[in-house]
């Protein structure tokens, strides 16, 4: 994703920055994948909304904070050691699955748009205006074309995010690039208003990645 397109310019003071083109996110990523990503195995695909600025706005690596890409990956990095709650569930959910090196064989993390999106300084979802949405959407399309021309599996296919998976769906629906979309609520969501439940939530979500190995 390092030279996806920038976004058009969008309303509502919305902003948004390639982190792949930043240092040491893109160096962080390509360190990733060489680790993680490098065979042609087929995997599936695990697509959230767009990426946080203190996740793979940071790392340039999918729901992984600085301190997971050290403490799970075992790629050192200088960067602020700061938590990240979606990233906090998703090395629950990997380390369910037997640890990264077994769940990156099988698994691909991602976004539905690669940018992250600002507005204020905060992170902003695409969905979150109908006109931002609207103005994205082309580069959507191209964004999961090219996520699923790396090799994706094509049969099945997982929407982190209920309101991420009306427009997985509908992405889906045009494109037909994926037999099935599953939903599951999306990582942030439940570390913070269903944290007492987040351990039945990984044993959900394990049980039904492990039928898919």
């Amino acid at each position: 994703m390092n030279g996806f397109p920038a976004a058009p310019p969008l309303p509502g003071e919305v902003t948004a920055y390639n982190p792949y083109q930043t240092s040491p996110a893109g160096e962080l990523l390509h360190q990733f994948a060489q680790q993680f990503y490098a065979d042609n195995q087929p995997r599936v695909a695990l697509l959230g909304i767009n990426p946080g600025r203190f996740g793979a706005g940071t790392t340039g690596v999918a729901f992984t904070d600085p301190a997971a890409l050290q403490r799970h990956c075992g790629i050192p990095n200088q960067l602020p050691q700061r938590p990240e709650l979606s990233s906090q569930f998703v090395y629950q959910l990997v380390d369910a699955l037997g640890g990264p090196q077994i769940f990156y064989q099988h698994f691909y993390l991602g976004s539905l748009y690669p940018l992250v999106l600002l507005r204020n300084g905060k992170n902003y979802n695409y969905y979150d205006a109908a006109a931002v949405s609207k103005a994205l959407w082309p580069h959507m399309q191209q964004s999961i074309r090219q996520q699923a021309d790396l090799g994706l599996r094509r049969d099945v296919a997982i929407s982190l995010g209920r309101r991420n998976g009306e427009y997985f769906q509908a992405l889906n629906q045009e494109l037909q690039l994926f037999e099935q979309v599953l939903v599951f609520d999306h990582p942030r969501y439940l570390m913070q208003y269903k944290r007492h439940l987040v351990p039945d939530f990984v044993q959900q979500y394990t049980a039904i990645l492990a039928e898919l190995l």
